[in-house]
């Protein structure tokens, strides 16, 4: 087959220029040449695509916080919408003088930005972009995705202690807390859509989602919304950066690129987590024609992300910074239990309904029980609320008394 410009725009329309490379190049070389070579090039527009997007991300979030905060935002350079201003920061960052710590320990201080991008890179691998656009439809994707995220652990570790700032190590020690903390949760939270979808790949989980996960299991998509903020540590889970506690948290002793490598890897996981959101709650690439114009199902799927990630930047504008007890407290006592309660009364459930029920039936069945557990915890998280409020005002008033009778004693007493 020889190779036809028209036949190859036909296929980038279609979603399809990888098996069309493939009967072009079937009699030229070998298959398993041809394979290599596409691998290859999937890497390259995958990656590059990550890179690329970060500047628009960056851009995005500034002009919508900024809107937020009655402000303008950039401006000046790249046109009244400042549209150039990420390209700019990314030109000064790759001018800065890159300075390494004496007494650092430079293999860890050097590996780890690079490892962290790399993590935030290869967990992309098995997102569904569109009907039969992926990078590799592993049967253990999600699975895939859990450990590739918790690499970012050992970086952040690899960070801290590569520095030789006791600051910086206080911030990366934070940062596996809080890190390893949010996993649990997140991971059964991730348990429920494979048990409704029966398989663990990412493009089988878009596939079952007749109805979509967020309408079935709200509960679940509502807890991993919130892990996936701590994972990311951003508003109001943003302790690994708690300027005022801790200088700038594991990357204080880092600058010019190797800091913005830190950078990119963080806005690279806050979009794959907003993806990650539209492929396992919102259907994915799930949309009217997506089956039958593939292209469609690629518009869909970057507009919920899109919209996930917007929201994103809506809880940073808005909520403040809580406290690390705070956090871990939440974490521990109580999305961990709610979620294991969760996981277990649905696979309940969906053994016990009828195999004939229909899609919608069981959705509303499902919906049902999301909203009665979150009505219970939400019982017992105001119950127990109250206890601590009432045991705290017992504490605090017989303070108040002796400090009201230390006052009236050395109250000056006016003769008339």
């Amino acid at each position: 087959m020889t190779f036809d410009i028209i036949a190859f725009l036909e296929s980038l329309v279609q979603l399809k220029t990888f098996e069309y490379m493939r009967e072009v190049w079937a009699d030229n070389m070998s298959a398993g040449l041809a394979e290599v070579i596409l691998d290859v090039v999937a890497i390259m527009i995958i990656s590059t695509f990550c890179l690329l997007i970060v500047l628009i991300l960056i851009w995005m979030e500034r002009k919508v916080i900024s809107r937020f905060q009655d402000r303008i935002g950039p401006n000046r350079v790249g046109g009244r919408y400042g549209l150039l201003q990420s390209v700019a920061d990314a030109l000064k960052l790759l001018s800065k003088e890159i300075i390494t710590p004496s007494g650092a320990d430079r293999l860890a201080y050097n590996l780890a930005p690079l490892l962290i991008v790399m993590a935030a890179l290869l967990v992309w691998a098995v997102i569904p972009f569109a009907p039969g656009v992926i990078g590799v439809n592993l049967n253990v994707g999600v699975f895939y995705v859990m450990a590739i995220s918790s690499v970012s652990v050992v970086t952040l570790l690899l960070a801290g202690w590569g520095s030789n700032n006791k600051y910086a190590l206080l911030g990366a020690f934070r940062a596996v807390a809080q890190l390893v903390s949010y996993e649990v949760p997140m991971i059964m939270a991730l348990l429920i859509p494979v048990l409704l979808a029966g398989s663990m790949s990412t493009q089988q989980i878009v596939i079952e989602q007749s109805v979509w996960y967020i309408l079935v299991i709200p509960l679940s998509a509502l807890i991993f919304f919130i892990s996936a903020l701590a994972e990311l540590g951003r508003t109001p889970f943003d302790l690994l950066e708690a300027e005022s506690e801790i200088v700038a948290g594991y990357h204080t002793e880092y600058s010019g690129m190797k800091f913005s490598m830190f950078m990119l890897a963080e806005f690279i996981s806050a979009f794959f987590m907003a993806a990650l959101f539209t492929t396992m709650y919102l259907g994915g690439w799930r949309g009217p024609g997506a089956v039958e114009f593939p292209i469609l199902g690629l518009v869909y799927f970057f507009f919920k992300t899109f919209v996930v990630f917007f929201i994103f930047i809506w809880i940073r504008a808005t909520l403040p910074r809580i406290r690390i007890d705070q956090l871990l407290n939440f974490n521990w006592k109580v999305l961990v239990p709610v979620t294991l309660v969760l996981l277990m009364v649905v696979a309940i459930v969906v053994k016990i309904l009828p195999e004939d029920i229909s899609d919608w039936g069981a959705a509303l069945i499902l919906f049902g029980t999301n909203v009665i557990i979150g009505l219970i915890a939400l019982d017992i998280i105001r119950r127990r609320a109250r206890q601590l409020r009432t045991a705290t005002q017992v504490q605090s008033e017989p303070a108040a008394i002796v400090v009201e009778a230390m006052e009236s004693e050395t109250a000056p007493v006016t003769v008339h």
